[in-house]
């Protein structure tokens, strides 16, 4: 797309490529968000867009427009979202930047399915283009329920707000999660979007791939080439990856009690991660030569029957127990929670990507809720060395294993086996470990800082595309079906434990067992 800005010193034609990870501010544009007073506007899209402001990543001409069903005025609206920035942004608020920032926030109120509300704001956006300079240029922020993603982009689209390919400005539509509540969903809220946008005008956005250590897989394979020749069956034995959270609803059991973890966190969080680790090298660092090969990687993992999936999983509930030193309820016990529900608060998967690089490599997959420990990781396993040199009286310690720490305290470690200094016999492991806050003195950017960047420099290589989305939904139907027909024993496992005893299980019977973050 062409993209005009005279206040932008690039030129047109020098427009940063796809995946250039530029940090240049980006041309100037407007900032839409539909549903501005909600949750997720106050603590990450607010807050990260402070950040990016904080750090003179914020064009200079830019609006930010909140949509809401509230009746509120500007000077409500603006002091609401000062008092999440001052709560949930990575900085502390700076006077002269919220202040600039402020004074460029603005509110409108509509309902959403109204088609004068959409009339009425395209007017209000050609005032603001013609105040502040954004010059047409939009980003549309659906931080809504996901009823309302394809009404309100209909309703852009009738509204003219959607630009054809060949107009100088840009508009931008970032869809939330969850993308579809199932295979047949997620192809319908495909087909309909298609209908009003182009796919480059669809950004379905992840937060998990704008973390820091997500990125850095990309790099820590491909620009370092003492690990790049190992990566495959020959030496790995096999992959977890583990997302674990110690709290429980926290006001999101009406949509939770809908989807379970297999929906929440599986099908999005961890298959992206999966992709990444296990994908082959891209031909660039562009968006759809990156998502090309995550693709592969998704259509060759193993496709179950609904049998051999009930095979390779475990799911679970969490009954009461103790969290960080404090008593909490059993699921069923939560507010709004039926006293019956089946809703899985744990699974573990078992994976196998049937290609050349992963022929016979195992990857176990774990999500769950009121664990002891919140951490999300990826361990590589490597395999035991070929043959025991040293004497009986040495005693192994473990294979080599590589973790990526995801979060918290973003970094990478690996554990080799050394000889302890002096005259003893023993051997023990030995962590080398490197994260961003001590070795750069600064901790990483939020998820949501990078990715809005991202958005508005137009770069999608860490947002999915469609069929992406498609062939995650492939790989965990087969589970869903299985386990729509099981009604298990819950709760199964103790809040402030690892699981369920059968997810111990799921590996024992591999002869491996879960490591412990």
């Amino acid at each position: 797309m062409t993209e005009r800005s005279s206040a932008n010193p690039l030129k047109p034609a020098e427009k940063q490529p796809s995946g250039a990870r530029s940090r240049i501010q980006p041309p100037p544009c407007a900032v839409v968000v539909f549903g501005i007073t909600g949750d997720l506007a106050h603590r990450k899209i607010i807050p990260a867009l402070y950040s990016l402001a904080a750090d003179g990543l914020i064009p200079d001409r830019f609006a930010l427009v909140g949509v809401g069903r509230r009746a509120l005025s500007e000077e409500e609206i603006r002091n609401s979202l000062h008092s999440s920035v001052g709560r949930y942004a990575r900085r502390s608020i700076d006077p002269r930047v919220w202040s600039n920032l402020a004074s460029k926030i603005f509110y409108h109120h509509g309902n959403f399915d109204d088609p004068n509300t959409y009339n009425l704001l395209r007017q209000r956006l050609k005032q603001i283009d013609s105040s502040l300079g954004t010059e047409g240029n939009r980003v549309f922020y659906l931080a809504t329920p996901p009823d309302l993603f394809l009404p309100t982009v209909r309703q852009l689209g009738r509204a003219n707000l959607i630009y054809p390919r060949f107009e100088p400005s840009w508009s931008r539509v970032v869809v939330e999660k969850p993308f579809g509540h199932d295979l047949d969903s997620a192809r319908q809220l495909n087909s309909g979007l298609a209908q009003i946008l182009r796919e480059d005008q669809i950004y379905r956005i992840d937060h998990y791939l704008g973390k820091e250590t997500v990125q850095n897989i990309l790099v820590f394979r491909f620009a370092n080439s003492i690990f790049e020749p190992v990566w495959n069956h020959t030496y790995i034995d096999h992959v977890q990856i583990t997302a674990s959270e110690t709290l429980g609803m926290e006001g999101r059991r009406a949509f939770f009690d809908r989807a379970g973890i297999l929906r929440d966190m599986v099908q999005n969080h961890l298959l992206q991660i999966l992709s990444i680790v296990a994908m082959e090298p891209p031909i660039a660092l562009d968006a759809n030569a990156v998502r090309d090969e995550k693709l592969k990687v998704l259509r060759a993992i193993r496709k179950f029957s609904p049998a051999e999936a009930s095979a390779n999983s475990v799911r679970g509930q969490y009954g009461p127990g103790w969290v960080e030193g404090q008593k909490v309820v059993g699921y069923r016990e939560e507010e709004g929670v039926s006293p019956t529900s089946n809703t899985e608060t744990y699974a573990a998967l078992k994976l196998y990507v049937d290609n050349w690089r992963w022929s016979g490599v195992p990857f176990y997959l774990r999500a769950g809720k009121r664990l002891p420990k919140r951490v999300t990781e990826v361990a590589i396993q490597f395999r035991e060395v070929p043959h025991l040199l040293f004497p009986k009286t040495m005693p192994y310690v473990g294979s080599n294993v590589l973790v990526l720490r995801i979060q918290p305290d973003e970094g990478i470690s690996l554990r080799i086996t050394s000889k302890i200094p002096g005259s003893s016999d023993r051997l023990q492991p030995v962590r080398m470990e490197f994260r961003y806050g001590t070795v750069f003195g600064a901790d990483p950017p939020d998820a949501y800082e990078r990715l809005l960047l991202d958005v508005m420099l137009g770069d999608s290589t860490l947002f999915n595309r469609a069929d992406e989305v498609e062939a995650a939904w492939e790989v965990v139907m087969p589970f869903l079906e299985a386990w729509s027909e099981q009604k298990e024993e819950f709760p199964n496992y103790e809040a402030g434990t690892w699981g369920p005893a059968h997810a111990d299980d799921l590996l024992r019977a591999d002869g491996r067992s879960w490591r412990r973050p």
